[in-house]
Formats: structure tokens, sequence, C-alpha cells
């Protein structure tokens, strides 16, 4: 589960550098104190890992990048909109990352593997979509739209839209996959299931 836990974490980690300065500018109204603080989070989170004898991925690297690039843009300009920007950039990153075929399978049950492969493959890429719309609708709310505004949209946004397209891919895969159990001979039938020890389901 390497790949998907580093685009989780760095997703994470992300989010929360960019809540923090989110937080601190709506209680302070103090463009300097939020990015100064913000860049200094991420810079934190980046040295805890480093205590900790973790390696440091490079999307990491990459995302601590921007978290200084954006608060330095936010400094010079006096625009937090670069801050807000900068989870853009992310999502298209770990979008790329997702296209790559098959990724998902990993992370499903052996049953699941040799029975839906090809359904987790499309599943991916509906994932790998999701991170392509999330960049494209954080870039426009943040550019157009007000700090307050954006606070409200973005979290609402990412929770239920990561919710529908989970539930979404559970239910393809779970029903295609009976599906095609159900209609295998008997003898294959009860070999797949025998994976993880599942009753047959009833013929249909």
């Amino acid at each position: 589960m390497k790949h998907f836990l580093t685009a989780a974490r760095l997703l994470a980690l992300d989010l929360a550098s960019t809540l923090v300065f989110l937080v601190l500018f709506l209680l302070t109204h103090n463009t300097a104190l939020a990015v100064s603080l913000g860049i200094a989070f991420g810079v934190v989170q980046i040295g805890v890992q480093m205590v900790r004898g973790k390696r440091i991925d490079t999307m990491e690297w990459l995302s601590l990048f921007l978290v200084v690039a954006a608060g330095s843009a936010t400094l010079l300009t006096h625009d937090p909109r670069f801050v807000l920007f900068k989870p853009s950039v992310i999502y298209a990153i770990v979008g790329v990352v997702m296209l790559k075929p098959g990724w998902l399978n990993r992370y499903l049950p052996e049953i699941a593997q040799k029975v839906v492969p090809d359904v987790a493959v499309k599943v991916g890429y509906a994932w790998a979509a999701l991170m392509f719309i999330s960049a494209a609708v954080n870039a426009i709310v943040a550019l157009t739209c007000e700090i307050t505004t954006w606070a409200v949209v973005m979290p609402i946004f990412g929770i239920v839209s990561k919710i529908v397209v989970f539930l979404g891919g559970f239910a393809a895969l779970r029903l295609t996959a009976r599906r095609r159990i159900r209609a295998m001979p008997e003898t294959q039938r009860e070999a797949v299931l025998a994976l993880e020890g599942a009753p047959a389901p009833a013929a249909p």
C-alpha cells in the first residue's frame, strides 16, 4: 500500500498546513503571521519525520517546496490566494500518479483481484478524475472567491466527492464480482470463494 498511503499522507500534510494558514488568517486577518506560521508548520512536519528516521518521499519534499513558494508569493504580493491555490498542484500530481493502470488492485482482497481486476482499473481512473476535478474546482474557487467562501466550499466538496467516489467504486466492484462469481461453473466458483472462505452465493 506504499503508493496509496504516500498519496493519502501527502494530501493530509498539505491540508494541515493550508488549514493552519486559513484558521490563523480568519482569526487575525494578519497575512504575514498566518503565512509565516503556515510555512513553519510545513517545515516542522518534515522535520519531525526526519528526527524519527522516516524516509521523506519526493512528493513530500515537493509539498514542502510548494508551502514555502506559495507562502513567499503571498508575503510578497499580500495576496493569500497563492496559498489557497497550492492544493490544486498537489491534487493534479496525485491525479497523475493515479493514472497508472491497476494501482487500486493492490488494495483489494485476493478474491477481488482475481475476479474484478478490470473494474478496479476503471475505479482507479475514477479516483484520478476526481483528483483533477478537485484541482480545477479548488483553483476556480481560490482565484474567484473570498477566503471565507473557499473555507466553506472546499471542505464540503472534498468530503462529499470522496465519499461518492468511494461508495460508487465499492458498489461497482462488489456487484460485478457477485455477478461474475454466480456465472462461474461450480468448481471454479468454489475455488474462487475458497480464497476468503466465503460461502457460495445462491444461484439466481
